[in-house]
């Protein structure tokens, strides 16, 4: 597959209760994105329903769908449409269990892969472990226009899943993402937002990879969603970035040559040394 030139689509939008609704809405906004010439096109997180974790203990077992499903079936329709690549976040259910998970339709329509979020959170109002089984493998994912890899949300946070799938050949790690502020909460630690950004950045960096995190905006209860989705290349620069408040479409083009000419220049990845990396795999403190 050639490095080129790929315009990328992010939708930042607010969520209601009404799962038409929401479903509706984001296909226009990516009808939208695909008038502004994106090829590659990614959801938030959970796009379809409130941030439901941040509640312990209720029933949502009505709001989860199977892969393939509706939400599948609608965005292969579009993605079979206009030629593009769509990365679906799904409130998964499989039999007796439920994934928060993702599925990249191709170009063509079809459901290339489907990850499911390996790590997951289990703080106040971010209880994930109470309603979703773990995923166990990550994937990279070929599609008509670049090697993609999807992680969700709290993957994020650790660098060992953006090094695996950088390592498997991704050209893009996409974020789709439901984070914000707790209200009335200050944390001791400092601002979650810039440590949010920072962190991908670094991914980035590190890596020599495109990084695109697509989060939501709006207040749920107590969560204030902070949007500032973003796009950054290779050297963590940013390319394009959402507001913090508002709906958007982002449309950026990413020049995927640029990987290669990071990754030559620092050298991050052929001067690793993995014989000597064994205490990830065996560590003696935590």
């Amino acid at each position: 597959m050639e490095h080129g030139k790929v315009k990328v689509g992010l939708i930042q939008t607010s969520v209601t209760e009404d799962r038409t609704l929401n479903i509706k809405k984001t296909v226009e906004k990516a009808r939208e994105a695909i008038f502004l010439g994106a090829k590659i096109i990614c959801l938030q997180e959970l796009y379809r329903t409130q941030y439901f974790p941040q509640w312990l203990d209720r029933d949502v077992s009505d709001l989860a769908e199977t892969i393939p499903g509706e939400s599948t079936e609608v965005f292969s329709a579009l993605a079979r449409e206009h030629q593009v690549v769509i990365i679906v976040p799904i409130f998964e259910k499989d039999q007796s269990l439920c994934y928060n998970s993702i599925a990249v339709i191709d170009a063509d329509g079809k459901i290339l892969c489907k990850y499911r979020k390996v790590h997951l959170p289990q703080d106040p109002l971010f209880y994930e472990k109470s309603y979703f089984q773990a995923g166990h493998e990550f994937h990279i994912c070929k599609t008509r226009y670049a090697r993609v890899a999807v992680l969700i949300c709290y993957d994020q946070w650790f660098p060992e899943a953006a090094r695996i799938v950088t390592l498997q050949g991704a050209d893009i790690i996409f974020y789709p993402t439901a984070i914000g502020w707790i209200k009335d909460a200050e944390p001791e630690e400092g601002d979650w937002l810039e440590a949010w950004q920072t962190i991908q950045r670094g991914h980035a960096i590190a890596n020599g990879v495109h990084v695109v995190a697509v989060n939501r905006v709006g207040i749920e209860d107590d969560l204030i969603f902070w949007g500032s989705s973003f796009i950054c290349d290779p050297f963590g620069r940013i390319i394009a970035k959402a507001s913090d408040k508002k709906e958007e479409v982002i449309v950026a083009e990413l020049d995927l040559s640029r990987n290669d000419l990071v990754r030559e220049g620092w050298g991050f990845l052929k001067n690793r040394r993995p014989d000597i990396y064994e205490f990830l795999l065996n560590p003696r403190c935590v």
